[in-house]
């Protein structure tokens, strides 16, 4: 549920085009260095993420990287024409990202029982490959009706306060520690 409200409001990567464009007023290879910068925060993320062994508190971290990333989403919504300060945040989000993946991940392994694994990974699939291509219509619906830059912003705010209301709504998530039974 958590991974869907990041992937539909919080990826604005519809919009690169349009604000390589508009708001950094230069051409593809920004697109190019917009679509590659989350991509390079998860692989930093990734290459550096020894470190989440030692967290216990899994539901929460989860839900604090989903934090980050919406944070990181609505703060590039922000950076006027300083380019290079949204690839860092656009970064920031990507490491933020792969850090959920891996907390999402060790939590389906661990709580899931084995006969419904599968079909729960099937679950878990459609979100990652299906949600962004539904954050791609709702970041165009909502700069459509307003401005990209209304889009990214209000993506990211919208992914902080989904989990916010995840947090909430599901206090065993919010609470889920490993070691704990499924």
């Amino acid at each position: 549920m958590i991974d869907i409200i990041a992937m539909v409001f919080g990826m604005p990567r519809a919009l690169f085009p349009v604000l390589a464009l508009t708001q950094f007023h230069r051409g593809a290879m920004v697109v190019g260095l917009l679509f590659a910068a989350p991509a390079v925060g998860a692989f930093i993320g990734a290459a550096t993420s020894g470190w989440v062994g030692r967290i216990r508190h899994q539901g929460l971290a989860v839900i604090w990287a989903v934090v980050v990333w919406g944070a990181g989403i609505a703060a590039f919504g922000l950076v006027g024409s300083h380019l290079w300060l949204g690839i860092l945040l656009l970064a920031v989000a990507g490491a933020a990202d792969v850090i959920s993946a891996v907390f999402r991940n060790t939590i389906l392994q661990v709580t899931v029982p084995e006969h419904l694994r599968g079909r729960l990974f099937g679950i878990h699939i459609l979100v990652v490959t299906g949600g962004p291509r539904l954050g791609d219509l709702e970041a165009g619906l909502v700069a459509a009706a307003w401005s990209p830059m209304a889009s990214v912003v209000s993506g990211g705010l919208l992914c902080i306060a989904g989990a916010g209301i995840v947090a909430w709504r599901v206090p065993a998530f919010r609470r889920y520690h490993a070691g704990d039974p499924g």
